[in-house]
């Protein structure tokens, strides 16, 4: 069986990363794709709120627990270090043809940049890291450019060079 193709949106903090996916998925799932998303933090965070029986089940000494209803299915679970994307992917299991991670700059996997020149930051990821980048400004770099709002280009990129279409 062969491994879900990943790709990390990667940038700056403000830099659009989420606005940018937000309107990649529907382009995406347009196509027919059926997709899952990571959002990887570099900091400690908590989706469990004090008091919720999956907090108390955590607090109690569980080093997983899970909250489960007909619509949806959420996973809390302790670990060690931070998690690989190939780990994340097998964490994440099966059924999508694609799952794209907003983060892991340093990655070795297919990574596109999303940069806004009103930051005025250099790009966070070296030109040859990446596979292309979306951006406000023209740059000069030897690395496939586009525009912020072209979402349908991108996607294409992604079938070409993950999914398989010619």
């Amino acid at each position: 069986m062969s491994k879900t193709p990943l790709v990390c949106i990667v940038g700056h903090s403000s830099s659009g990363k989420t606005t940018y996916i937000e309107r990649l998925i529907p382009e995406l799932k347009k196509r027919g794709y059926c997709l899952a998303l990571i959002k990887h933090h570099r900091h400690e965070f908590d989706i469990d709120v004090e008091g919720k029986d999956s907090w108390r089940y955590l607090k109690a000494g569980s080093d997983a627990a899970m909250v489960s209803s007909p619509d949806k299915v959420a996973l809390i679970k302790k670990v060690d270090h931070d998690l690989s994307p190939d780990e994340l992917r097998t964490f994440i299991g099966g059924g999508f043809d694609l799952i794209i991670i907003e983060g892991f700059k340093k990655a070795d996997e297919l990574k596109i940049e999303v940069h806004r020149a009103e930051l005025g930051k250099a790009l966070s990821c070296l030109p040859e890291d990446l596979v292309a980048v979306v951006t406000d400004e023209n740059l000069d770099l030897p690395v496939a450019q586009y525009d912020l709002t072209d979402v349908v280009a991108i996607a294409d990129l992604i079938e070409q060079r993950l999914l398989g279409k010619p």
